[in-house]
């Protein structure tokens, strides 16, 4: 599995996507959609029109690989579909994974270039 890491990226395909779609199809999307290289070793995240399944494509140095999770309840908060291009870092996918909405969520100022 990956490891959520500093350098690790995480593009969101904002529009729905039919999730009957393989490693193939969901590659060509990371293309086509998202206007990156499904082979870079970053995660693609895709999901459907409900909002309620997601799955994340990494490319693993010899294949890819598919996760896909499906809430029983509920949805996933997700961005707006007039947003051109999403990207998350590891840490606010685990969270939008773990239910916890982006928005209502705010990040404190730990560190300002401003005070050296």
């Amino acid at each position: 599995m990956f490891g959520i890491s500093a350098t690790l990226r995480v593009f969101v395909a904002v529009s729905p996507t039919d999730l009957r779609n393989g490693y193939d199809g969901l590659a060509r999307l990371a293309r086509e959609v998202i206007n990156q290289d499904p082979l870079s070793g970053h995660l693609f995240v895709f999901s459907n029109r409900k909002h309620d399944r997601v799955k994340i494509l990494y490319w693993d140095l010899d294949g890819y690989v598919v996760w896909m999770k499906r809430l029983e309840k509920g949805t996933f908060r997700w961005p707006k579909i007039g947003e051109k291009q999403v990207e998350w870092n590891g840490v606010e996918l685990t969270t939008v994974l773990g239910g916890i909405d982006l928005k209502q969520t705010k990040r404190r100022l730990r560190y300002s270039l401003e005070s050296q």
